[in-house]
């Protein structure tokens, strides 16, 4: 693994290098993982897994046309035939009148943010990780009812990033992250179920303690158990945290860039409407201190910002690269993403809802008939068209009370009916790179077995 020093300094000259070339303008972007991973099985060690890659890509410009390539070699030598490549394949591309680097005028140009991504503690060894590993599984299977275990592990990694364009951006930036997990099954035969907790943070510190971790996982592999079928109805819907973020990650699917850009979202005549009511706020935060995804430039080397995309209720604007925006006729907004080859698209960094005013407790307190949704299962979702049927499973509730496990379960609705019908509760916790409280969704239409 190269220096982020080095790292950027490779980016460069790729750049330098394809400009010599013939290229009218580049890029060229570094991006590095290295994770160590410990697994255990029934408290015997599983798998130790290192795994270490590194990719630089270059992309060029002659005139409208570009081209783009990568390579996991960082020898000069190879670089150099890498160059030549890119240049040669350039020349043959056909022309897009939307292709170029990001407007020079929204490079960042101070010094990059100081966003505490990295842990400046060592590098876990192997026998820490193990032992975090036996914790997490032997706190899952000493939780009455467990009968099995798919397993528990730690990890560790570290990541890079070195971005160059010829028109004047270099920038590089570094995490590190942690984790622990594990995966267990209650009850026996045909009525065993499983469920799993896990907590990842930048700094170890941060990281939920192994015990609690394991704990959550038992205790949720046996709420399961003795699931009961329900009659087919239209019920309200609870979604727990842990899997309601999936619904912001719906509407972010349908709100960026390329996707506007191609016609081909459900949201496509939403800009300035009201999607949600107006207690529903969600915002999009690359510069959250030790955040998940938290980055102080974009792929294109613009600044990022913290912004509401929803905005008491109302669709604010578009996730947009360069080319999207230049199709579309607006400006770039910062929320540039990046592989080592083939030309940027857009998405979000660390998302959340901001919370209701409403325990989650309150937030059902009403509900005479209802589900509690712990997991979804399958990809019934049309992002064309807004059509959602997931299936699913978790809890009944009735007369405001979560009572009996429920599976095999399907829930549907179309999502532009599910944003107006949401309600966020209270419990707002950061934890995940998508984050929400509990939410409720009336009016949904539940398939029972």
């Amino acid at each position: 693994m190269l220096s982020l020093e080095e790292a950027q300094s490779r980016a460069q000259d790729l750049v330098t290098a394809a400009r010599r070339a013939g290229a009218d303008a580049a890029d060229a972007i570094y991006a590095c993982n290295a994770s160590t991973t410990v697994s255990v099985r029934l408290g015997e060690l599983e798998d130790v897994e290192r795994s270490e890659g590194e990719e630089i890509g270059l992309r060029v410009f002659i005139g409208r046309r570009s081209a783009s390539i990568s390579g996991s070699d960082m020898n000069p030598a190879t670089l150099g035939t890498l160059v030549d490549r890119c240049i040669a394949m350039a020349r043959e591309a056909p022309e897009d009148p939307y292709a170029g680097l990001a407007p020079e005028d929204r490079l960042l140009r101070k010094r990059p943010p100081h966003l505490d991504l990295t842990d400046d503690e060592e590098e876990p060894e192997p026998a820490a990780l193990r032992e975090r590993a036996l914790t997490v599984e032997e706190a899952a299977r000493t939780v009455p009812g467990i009968t099995n275990s798919e397993g528990g592990g730690a990890s560790h990694g570290r990541s890079q990033v070195a971005l160059a364009t010829s028109h004047g951006f270099a920038g590089a930036y570094a995490g590190t992250s942690h984790s622990t997990w594990a995966s267990v099954l209650a009850g026996t035969g045909a009525d065993m179920q499983r469920d799993h907790a896990s907590h990842s943070a930048r700094h170890l510190e941060d990281l939920d303690h192994a015990e609690e971790v394991g704990q959550r996982a038992g205790h949720r592999a046996v709420a399961r158990l003795n699931p009961v079928r329900i009659e087919s109805g239209v019920l309200p819907i609870i979604f727990d945290p842990r899997i309601g973020s999936s619904l912001v990650g719906h509407l972010i699917g349908g709100i960026v860039g390329p996707a506007i850009a191609r016609r081909s979202s459900f949201l496509l005549d939403s800009l300035g409407a009201a999607l949600f009511d107006s207690a529903v706020t969600i915002i999009d935060d690359p510069l959250r201190p030790r955040g998940l995804r938290s980055r102080p430039f974009d792929g294109e080397g613009l600044a990022v910002h913290r912004s509401a995309l929803i905005e008491a209720g109302v669709l604010t604007g578009w996730l947009l690269d360069s080319a999207s925006a230049r199709q579309l006729g607006l400006e770039p907004t910062g929320h540039a993403s990046r592989g080592g080859s083939g030309a940027p698209g857009a998405g979000v960094s660390n998302v959340h809802m901001e919370p209701g005013v409403l325990s989650p407790g309150d937030l059902m307190a009403d509900v005479k008939r209802g589900l509690y949704v712990t997991e979804l299962i399958g990809m019934g979702v049309n992002g064309v068209t807004g059509d959602y049927s997931r299936g699913a499973a978790g809890f009944l509730i009735e007369n405001g009370a979560v009572t009996q496990a429920v599976s095999e379960i399907t829930i549907a609705g179309n999502l532009k009916d599910m944003f107006r019908a949401l309600t966020p509760a209270s419990d707002l916790s950061y934890r995940y790179a998508i984050n929400v409280p509990t939410l409720r969704v009336d009016g949904m239409t539940v398939a029972g077995g």
